[in-house]
């Protein structure tokens, strides 16, 4: 009996030993940052970029993303006034925009402002350069399980390891968990396919770049062309549609060889990349706080124009405001907040988008044809004042938006 005891014992005594080591390897792996960021895409290492650059180069920093975001995943374009610490590695940049569509071909010049082309392979590469003089900076490839509140900061659970921080950053997004309340807002998807051509002889004009070009079948529904050009035989040309449900794959590829053959008058030329995306566009609001030491970013914190989808540039205004914040504030929460009529500007154009796709192209070439394009930037950058927000309202078909925004304001 003293030996079946004696054997018990000794098994109660290792399972003891395993636990308590477990508890203790567990503790050795929860390691303190001043900053967890929860994402590694452009929003995550925009942020990162504007820490380092910011006065927190030697702050401890770890950025979690299950990629390592190496390849070309998507190309950001955007419009932009001065000077942005991305423009050496811009794929392209145009002083002149084509816009066509309602009959009118449209061309127009930028100044002040440019439209840039920056592939994302190329971002990732030029933040990571940065990112690794800076020996306290981080980067771990994993899927972050949980991110969540502590007594005295916040922590990240990835690769069944918890990771603590004084400050976490969340930019995780998932369109398929995304869910719209669509009995009280607005929701369209921006949704596309882009293919990278190259052609054996000089076609484009590579000074102009065409941001709409409607020259193929609505069907009651918003859909247009970009193309934009690098070189006289390579384009991005990308079939974009705002509509509320998404296309069968071969759709897409039917579209775009239709455009290059029947409008561009292309015949010969050949895909050398692809990509495809679903944004969100919609105004139901976005939860910035995520807890008392957790701040959202990039498309889970909202930084996505709900009326156009255009957000490389919003990330970046926002990483400014949150590192002005953390040395004005101690904090990453005192940030600028957006005069509340852009909202409602942004849920009528989605009712209008909504209600009457068949007058998308109408709409958005009238907004470009009657307005100078500093007003129109402004507008879509939530710059203007109200007078000048007026002005270019006053371009919109009246009784269409009227109608429009007593929908709004009745929801």
């Amino acid at each position: 009996m003293n030996a079946v005891w004696a054997r018990c014992f000794l098994v109660v005594k290792r399972m003891c030993e395993r636990y308590i080591g477990g508890m203790a390897q567990t503790e050795a792996v929860a390691v303190d940052y001043d900053f967890i960021l929860a994402g590694g895409g452009g929003a995550g290492l925009s942020l990162a970029w504007h820490l380092v650059e910011g006065g927190f180069e030697n702050s401890r920093i770890l950025i979690v993303d299950e990629e390592e975001k190496r390849l070309n995943d998507r190309t950001w374009c955007y419009w932009v006034r001065g000077d942005t610490p991305f423009d050496g590695i811009a794929r392209r940049s145009w002083d002149t925009l084509q816009i066509t569509g309602d009959g009118k071909d449209l061309v127009l010049p930028l100044a002040p402002y440019r439209y840039q082309m920056l592939r994302s392979e190329d971002f990732y590469r030029f933040v990571k350069e940065r990112l690794a003089t800076c020996p306290h900076v981080e980067i771990l490839t994993a899927s972050v399980d949980q991110v969540r509140d502590t007594d005295d900061g916040a922590e990240i659970v990835a690769g069944g390891r918890a990771y603590r921080g004084r400050w976490v950053f969340d930019s995780l997004w998932k369109y398929q968990d995304f869910v719209v309340d669509e009995s009280k807002y607005r929701n369209l998807k921006q949704h596309f396919k882009g293919v990278e051509i190259r052609l054996a002889r000089d076609f484009f004009n590579v000074d102009v770049a065409r941001m709409f070009d409607f020259r193929t079948p609505q069907h009651d529904v918003m859909r247009f062309f970009y193309v934009l050009p690098w070189s006289p035989r390579e384009a991005l040309v990308e079939y974009t549609l705002f509509s509320p449900d998404t296309l069968p794959p071969d759709e897409y590829d039917r579209r775009i060889h239709d455009y290059i053959h029947r409008v561009l008058g292309i015949t010969d030329y050949e895909i050398t990349a692809e990509e495809s995306c679903i944004i969100p566009m919609t105004d139901q609001p976005f939860e910035r706080r995520g807890g008392r030491h957790i701040l959202r970013t990039g498309t889970r914190g909202g930084r996505v124009k709900a009326s156009t989808g255009y957000a490389f540039m919003r990330m970046q205004w926002d990483s400014e405001a949150i590192v002005a914040s953390l040395k004005r504030t101690g904090h990453p929460f005192d940030l600028p907040r957006t005069p509340p009529r852009y909202f409602r500007f942004d849920s009528i154009l989605l009712q209008v988008l909504l209600d009457r796709g068949d007058l998308a192209e109408h709409v958005f070439v009238r907004f470009f044809d009657r307005n100078p394009v500093t007003r129109m930037f402004r507008f879509l950058d939530e710059e203007g004042g109200i007078r000048e927000n007026l002005k270019l309202m006053s371009t919109v078909p009246i009784p269409t938006f009227l109608k429009a925004g007593w929908r709004v304001i009745r929801s």
